[in-house]
């Protein structure tokens, strides 16, 4: 099977995914369900200390067209600071009160170009999404991508109608090979520069390792994180990671059912671990 550059959050999306997911310092909890019509619906809680945040999420796939749909109450509209049990028990009334400025519509649509094939080259491709949310004065994103399983170059660009201004424009390049994927993002308006790199050490035990360097331009600051990953059994799964300011976390992964998830993290500061230590508890589950 031909694979394409895939969509702009593909860039460098390996060595985040190993980096940064599921790793949690707080409680969360989510159940996915689906519908005859095959429309996924996903809810999540949040508990932060004292706060409670939730969310609904739903998902439709048509052929190479996706629309997503969320709510949440991840708001300061939402989520009074100091009326905590109101967003703990009425998360949906909130939810519904404040469609207008919460709830967004992303169609995602991935396109293959099936160029001209021959055995010198790889076959040209390019991925779009775009995303508009749904209030009077929405914000537009775009990205886009194109390559060949070698290489991809894309960019991610927000437009904001109500001000008229960009609120986003980045741009990434990725390149792949069968064991190894580095990347090159600029985020932040051209403020942030970050080099990744995921490498696969042995397919047989999910065994990979990553890093991820970024520089800061206005302050001049650099984070080097570095982590890996492996299999203790099928259905069991370490990580770990540092960066070099001394923070560093690990968890552990075990699917006690297909697709359904529990997860244990901690997170130490080894520069004042007896102050720093903390635990965090995930539950995903899908029927």
């Amino acid at each position: 099977m031909v694979k394409g550059p895939g969509l702009y959050a593909d860039i460098g999306k390996r060595a985040r995914d190993l980096l940064y997911k599921d790793y949690q310092s707080d409680h969360k909890f989510t159940v996915t369900t689906y519908t005859t019509t095959g429309v996924a619906i996903t809810s999540t809680g949040l508990k932060k200390g004292e706060l409670f945040l939730a969310d609904i999420s739903t998902q439709l796939k048509n052929k190479n067209i996706t629309t997503d749909v969320k709510v949440d109450t991840n708001s300061n509209e939402l989520c009074n600071p100091f009326a905590v049990d109101c967003c703990f028990l009425q998360p949906l009334l909130l939810m519904n009160l404040h469609l207008d400025s919460r709830l967004s519509s992303a169609l995602s649509y991935l396109i293959r170009d099936l160029a001209r094939w021959n055995s010198s080259t790889s076959m040209s491709m390019h991925g779009i999404s775009t995303s508009l949310g749904l209030t009077a004065n929405p914000i537009v994103n775009f990205s886009g991508v194109v390559g060949n399983n070698l290489v991809s170059v894309g960019t991610d660009v927000s437009f904001d109608t109500a001000t008229g201004n960009f609120t986003k424009y980045n741009a990434g390049l990725s390149f792949t090979q069968s064991d190894l994927i580095a990347s090159l993002n600029l985020n932040e308006k051209g403020d942030s520069l970050t080099a990744s790199y995921y490498h696969v050490v042995s397919p047989l035990t999910n065994t990979a390792v990553g890093a991820e360097l970024s520089h800061s331009f206005s302050s001049n600051e650099n984070t080097l994180t570095i982590g890996t990953q492996h299999a203790l059994d099928p259905l069991t799964v370490v990580k770990g990671r540092v960066n070099n300011y001394g923070k560093a976390s690990a968890l552990i992964q075990h699917e006690w059912r297909p697709k359904s998830l529990f997860t244990i993290s901690g997170e130490v500061d080894t520069r004042a671990i007896e102050k720093s230590a903390k635990v965090g508890l995930a539950l995903a589950l899908k029927p």
